[in-house]
């Protein structure tokens, strides 16, 4: 009987500790030590669990024993997880971090103005560039509406911040391009490549960019093909400039799109006066090609570009008697594929391979010059987001280029000039989020170039602060280095070149809300081991060094707004700069002759409902830019008086899928000047004589028809225009 009563009340004691309840509780709290209610609370893997009160507190029983994971979740909040010993949780204190990727999280800008569809601030998107009156869809005409460009129109390239045109970068998928530009001549304005319409997103960074760039002292101009086509689609474009065809075949897992054109400018030259003399006008046949294939975890892409350019001209030169023949003749391929993925615990992984051709055939008066470039990249970049308040980085580069040049004066000398240059590069960078209002970004660049017999190592950083939802605050610094441009090192055979550097010093602030924009910007800049010469024209004889310097300071303004008046947007862009080098042959210091103190550009668009139109004006005005007049004593002395173009276009839509569009630029027939070129020598009064720089024309018009062909009746070409 004893017995019977002892197994009895052992089997309710242990019966007691197994199904004993303990009791949890605790408060949670936010990062400032305010209370969160409606949390939800409970052990991972049971149902048992709470939900926080007004005052943050919670408190629940369970059976469970030992160590388990305690859950806490709100939205907004970073999930909360920790192992507890639930016998002892009690009257404990959590503390929730605010979730750091929402939308109205900070994100550093400083130096870079981004669009598309995976920006979070859209400042420029490939539709704007059609539709900007002044454009005709060049990419850098329209980005010469934004702050930190100068016009430059004898060039057409993109010049950022008091940097030349060759240190601005084009990356297509992050691969770079060797040859962004078409076929020019001196004093003949050149265009970009590529068609805006093939990209997604377009990231400009005036400054300060990512450790992942280099070769550039001034900017960076990234492009992003679409990854996706959205159906099946032909375009169709009758131009006074030439055809247009386009198509896009959308497969289950894959896509492709060609786009062809040829461009004739004999009309547009027969209607309007030109300031050249044209023996064979600018003539070009060229295709674009994007083929897309979605993997279960990446998307690989393959974009491959061709055009073949001509031109034959004749151009008066300030100290020959009889205008100089320039006959041009340009062959151009570029093959990029690229590959985007995960793998693993979260791995990000990007790679690359580009391949570019320029082969240039130029007969200068006598003169034959040819010219071959054979340039490669190889990519691989590995990222991972460690957690939700870092994100990592790196990768490598392998930067390959041949170069040569043969000059033959068909009298006497048939000289051979070029070099080959192979380029590797190492960095790393990390994204710090310490809150949705403070960020930092800092990365490590190292370089090493085979042809300088040289290394370098460039220092990345950029802090930004929100202030609130709509305002915030963002600082940029970097060193930048750069190889000499072709130019120069052509002459590597017989002399020894150092890269040439840059720091930059950027502080932006930003206002955003839903259809509008504001950005102010001001920078420093910071040149060293520029390249200089002793002669007046570079010669292979020429007496290199690269003790040049310079600096670059100014403001910058923009705002852009769709709020005003239903159916417009405008943008307003203002920049300032003080610039000065002692570079090239230049006997001092002084401010380069691209360089104009005020730049403003006013971009307006209105859709006419009525009118079933889309009408445009945009106007460029830049103050007067140096110029070297010999006659006068002090270098670089000169102004030009100040530049001025207003462009208007017009889309009207005949039925929804076939357009009629206008354009003109200077439609005021504004009679700008570049610059000056002056005699080497001076008259037999001791005067240097002159000739003025100006516009291949003074207006340029367009008219063209697209039809567009598709299933989804409402598509059109309004956006490509």
């Amino acid at each position: 009987m004893k017995t019977k009563l002892f197994f009895t009340i052992t089997f309710l004691f242990f019966t007691a500790f197994i199904f004993a309840q303990n009791t949890i509780s605790g408060k949670v709290l936010d990062q400032k030590g305010r209370p969160v209610q409606g949390a939800n609370i409970y052990l991972d893997g049971t149902y048992d669990g709470a939900t926080s009160s007004a005052t943050g507190e919670f408190s629940f029983e369970t059976s469970a024993t030992g160590n388990q994971f305690l859950v806490v979740s709100f939205l907004l909040f970073e999930t909360y997880k920790k192992e507890i010993d639930v016998t002892n949780y009690k009257d404990q204190t959590v503390k929730l971090r605010e979730n750091i990727n929402t939308l109205d999280a900070v994100v550093i800008t400083a130096g870079t103005l981004e669009s598309g569809d995976k920006a979070r601030v859209s400042v420029l998107k490939p539709l704007d560039i059609l539709t900007t009156a002044g454009s005709n869809g060049n990419i850098v005409a329209a980005l010469q509406t934004l702050p930190g460009t100068q016009s430059v129109g004898e060039d057409g390239r993109l010049f950022v911040r008091g940097g030349e045109a060759n240190e601005t970068q084009t990356f297509v998928d992050g691969i770079r391009v060797a040859q962004p530009y078409g076929a020019t001549t001196n004093n003949l304005p050149t265009r970009s490549r590529f068609s805006p319409m093939l990209f997604s997103g377009i990231s400009f960074s005036t400054g300060g960019y990512s450790a992942e760039y280099g070769e550039a002292l001034s900017s960076v101009l990234l492009l992003n093909t679409q990854d996706e086509a959205d159906h099946n689609k032909t375009d169709i474009g009758l131009m006074t400039v030439g055809l247009s065809l386009g198509h896009t075949q959308k497969m289950k897992k894959s896509s492709l799109s060609v786009n062809m054109a040829y461009i004739n400018l004999a009309p547009y030259q027969a209607v309007i006066p030109q300031n050249v003399d044209w023996n064979n006008p600018y003539q070009s046949l060229g295709g674009e090609t994007v083929y897309r294939y979605n993997f279960t975890n990446g998307i690989f892409k393959l974009y491959a570009a061709f055009d073949s350019e001509k031109f034959d001209l004749n151009q008066k030169n300030i100290n020959f008697e009889k205008p100089i023949r320039t006959d041009l003749n340009n062959n151009n391929f570029y093959l990029n594929s690229s590959y985007k993925g995960t793998f693993g615990t979260g791995w990000q992984l990007t790679s690359g391979i580009s391949y570019g051709y320029s082969k240039n055939k130029t007969k200068y008066d006598i003169n034959d010059i040819d010219a071959d470039e054979n340039a490669a990249q190889l990519k691989l970049k590995f990222g991972k987001k460690v957690s939700n308040y870092f994100k990592l980085s790196f990768g490598a580069d392998y930067f390959i280029t041949k170069f040569d040049e043969n000059f033959n004066d068909n009298i006497s000398i048939n000289v051979t000039n070029g070099y080959d240059s192979n380029i590797f590069a190492a960095y790393t960078e990390g994204d710090i989020l310490f809150s949705k209002r403070l960020a930092m970004k800092v990365g490590l660049r190292y370089s090493n170039n085979s042809l300088l017999n040289e290394n370098n190592i460039a220092p990345r950083a950029s802090i930004a602060y929100k202030f609130s939802k709509t305002s915030q605050l963002s600082f940029a610094y970097g060193d930048f280095s750069q190889t000499p441009v072709v130019d120069y090192i052509k002459y590597s055979k017989y002399h020894q070149f150092e890269s040439e550097k840059a720091s930059h010093y950027i502080l932006n602030y930003q206002f955003t809300k839903p259809g509008q924009i504001f950005r102010a910007d001001l920078y420093y800049k910071d040149y060293r081991n520029l390249v200089q010469y002793d002669t007046r024209d570079i010669k292979y004889n020429s007496v290199f060094n690269n003790n040049g310097s310079g600096y670059a300071k100014g403001l910058e303004l923009y705002w852009r707004d769709s709020n005003l008046y239903k159916n417009l947007e405008y943008w307003i862009s203002y920049s300032y700069i003080d610039s000065e080098r002692q570079y090239k042959n230049y006997p001092t210091m002084a401010t380069p002759s691209f360089i104009a103190n005020h730049t403003l550009s006013v971009v307006t668009k209105y859709f006419i409902t009525d009118w079933k139109s889309q009408i445009g004006f945009t106007n460029n005005y830049s103050s007067g830019r140096p110029y070297n007049d010999p006659n006068q004593t002090q270098f670089m002395s000169g102004k030009t008086k100040s530049y001025n173009s207003l462009s208007f276009n017009w889309a009207y839509i005949l039925t929804t899928q076939k357009i009629l569009y206008f354009s003109v630029s200077n439609i005021l027939g504004t009679q700008n000047v570049f610059g000056y070129d002056y005699a080497k020598l001076p008259d037999p009064n001791g005067v240097y004589q002159r000739q003025a720089v100006v516009p291949t024309a003074d207006r340029f018009f367009f008219v063209g028809f697209f039809w567009t062909i598709s299933q989804n009746k409402n598509e059109n070409q309004l956006k490509n225009l």
